[in-house]
């Protein structure tokens, strides 16, 4: 067969016929295959260069967009941040607790104290001269309507401050005791102490994110190379919630005196539950001295007024009858 379709090809090509067919299958295979080339896979590598040049440039991007944001801030610098070094710390501390970690957020917390008190004003001000008659108007009325917007545009960031703080704590509080019983596991199965840690908080970003974002700033810290006392003792600043200051405390001394943090997580998380449960039982007795003025109020005068409505109806035409009737 294929001396006859080589004979065959000879007759039609000549001697060369047969390397002319074969050259030509190898082009039609060439032309082929390169679709499927043009199409095929991109290289991971590549991809994973692209995406960290990708990467490497939106946090150029951001930290050069900070930078001047905070150039066009540090020119007012002396008029938005307190000149005492005490208060200054203080209010960094407390947006801290807020969760505002920014380097300018005490720029941006006078900032927003000082706009908002002058753009209040400065509507009390025109409220007052296009609304209220300053010839019948009171002293007392006129300061209430031109300062008061002023007072409570001064005092907004503030109030917004211990807010966001006692919610964070709040947050903190109630998750903690569960972090614990993570922590102690993952221990106990033979993980670090800085791997328990930042298994938790990604285990509670979910439910809890205050208190991740606390455990992946004290993993980074870690990892940094800072100590892990002081690691500790920052978050428990940072946080402002006793059961956090005292679960540092144990791991200090657990880390002091050599003792298992296996054995001390144990006993401090035990102790968390029973709290959490010691403070819902707290709050549901609470609950009856709470509902006692409520349920008066809403109970009482239907009460009185089903009960002695008809009484004082009664009395009410009697007396009228009385009146009428007498000479």
């Amino acid at each position: 067969m294929f001396d006859n379709l080589n004979t065959m090809i000879t007759d039609l090509l000549g001697p060369a016929g047969p390397l002319i067919v074969v050259a030509g299958l190898a082009v039609l295979l060439i032309l082929g295959t390169i679709p499927f080339m043009l199409n095929s896979r991109p290289d991971p590598m590549d991809k994973l260069k692209q995406s960290s040049k990708e990467k490497m440039n939106a946090e150029t991007r951001a930290v050069l967009r900070d930078k001047r944001r905070n150039e066009k801030l540090n020119k007012y610098a002396q008029f938005l941040e307190p000149q005492d070094e005490k208060e200054l710390s203080d209010i960094r501390m407390k947006l801290l607790q807020a969760g505002y970690r920014t380097k300018d957020a005490v720029q941006l917390y006078y900032f927003a104290q000082l706009a908002l008190g002058l753009g209040l004003l400065g509507l009390g001000v025109l409220y007052y001269l296009t609304m209220v008659d300053a010839s019948t108007a009171t002293m007392q009325k006129k300061l209430m309507v031109i300062l008061g917007p002023g007072i409570v545009g001064y005092m907004a960031p503030k109030y917004w401050i211990n807010k966001r703080v006692g919610k964070r704590q709040e947050e903190i509080q109630q998750g903690f005791p569960d972090a614990l019983d993570m922590m102690l596991v993952c221990v106990e199965a033979g993980q670090s102490m800085e791997q328990s840690i930042v298994r938790v908080a990604r285990e509670l970003r979910g439910s809890y994110p205050a208190l991740a974002d606390e455990f992946e700033i004290i993993s980074h810290e870690m990892k940094a190379g800072k100590d892990r006392g002081q690691v500790l003792n920052d978050m428990s600043e940072r946080c402002g919630v006793q059961d956090v200051s005292s679960f540092t405390t144990v791991l200090n001394q657990a880390q002091t005196f050599g003792t298992s943090i296996g054995d001390a997580l144990r006993v401090y998380a035990g102790e968390m539950r029973d709290k959490r449960v010691m403070r819902a039982e707290e709050a549901a007795n609470k609950l009856p001295t709470k509902m006692t003025l409520t349920t008066m109020m809403l109970t009482v005068p239907p009460l009185l007024i089903i009960l002695v409505g008809p009484s004082v109806v009664g009395i009410t035409k009697m007396s009228s009858l009385g009146v009428g009737g007498g000479p």
